[in-house]
């Protein structure tokens, strides 16, 4: 019997919804500032559909481009600008940024109560500490797609150990009471850690890698993964044809997390909105 599809596509919708409806209420627009280093395609691709997806849902979207050869000193005086800026409840910095530019150093200039990505170190270790906090979107979408299944005792792995993904997500899991463990390329046994697992959130990166064999009967299998192959085609981490013979649900790539990232970078200025606005 095929898994149950877990829909991206509508969750992300009727998420999007949600916060529209909720931006309608308000006296103000939430105002979100994208900042975008150079000139990376799938990165203007990605912007282009955060400022689409913010107009929709009546939110302000503020998109700066700056030249490939930006130092890192501009940088962060853009970002000092954003933080100062009343109108901005939101900062996003595109990544990847150019090789003269330190990742850590524009984290920790952007203001956490600013930080809908959830990367600053404030909001990172408030999520490890149980505290609310901006979470990173793709973890935080994850959490949507699982609102229904019960993850108090469940066993969980998390493929991949990135601050983007596989650290926050584990941190997320942990705080619903899920059993988690966190395996990545030098675990060993990888394998067998998945077949113990009831949840497997797969974030490492190397395409169709988690073979349905891997899988636990009965399982649900999230796949963080995109992939591009050769021939074009897009896959995830997981092989998804495999594993969807012996999990209970699973996410399809595209359509399946992918959808919620934005989503929740939509949900998470709102938030910071109201927050920073004491509304």
């Amino acid at each position: 019997m095929s898994a149950r599809i877990i829909d991206g596509k509508l969750a992300a919708a009727a998420l999007r919804a949600r916060v529209a409806a909720t931006v309608t209420g308000l006296s103000f627009r939430p105002g979100l500032a994208v900042v975008l280093v150079g000139e990376d395609p799938a990165s203007k691709i990605y912007v282009r559909s955060k400022d689409r997806a913010a107009a929709q849902a009546g939110i302000m979207a503020r998109t700066i481009y700056l030249p490939a050869d930006t130092t890192e000193a501009a940088l962060l005086a853009q970002i000092a600008a954003l933080n100062a800026d009343p109108d901005i409840d939101g900062i996003l910095v595109q990544m990847p940024l150019p090789p003269q530019i330190q990742v850590d150093a524009v984290l920790d200039a952007i203001d956490p109560a600013k930080d809908v990505d959830g990367l600053t170190p404030v909001s990172a270790g408030r999520l490890l500490a149980g505290r609310a906090s901006l979470q990173p979107c793709t973890p935080r979408g994850v959490m949507h797609l699982l609102a229904e299944m019960e993850l108090s005792g469940l066993r969980a792995v998390v493929l991949g150990r990135s601050v983007l993904v596989g650290k926050p997500m584990a941190a997320l899991l942990t705080n619903a009471n899920a059993t988690v463990t966190i395996a990545h390329s030098r675990t060993r046994d990888l394998a067998g850690e998945c077949r113990r697992a009831d949840l497997v959130v797969a974030a490492i990166g190397r395409p169709e890698m988690i073979r349905g064999d891997w899988i636990k009967q009965g399982a649900v299998v999230i796949d963080v993964g995109i992939n591009r192959l050769a021939d074009g085609r897009l896959v995830g981490d997981v092989d998804y044809a495999e594993a969807a013979l012996i999990a209970d649900a699973i996410t399809p790539v595209p359509g399946g997390v992918g959808p919620m990232t934005i989503a929740c970078l939509l949900e998470n200025t709102v938030t910071a909105a109201l927050i920073r606005r004491r509304v």
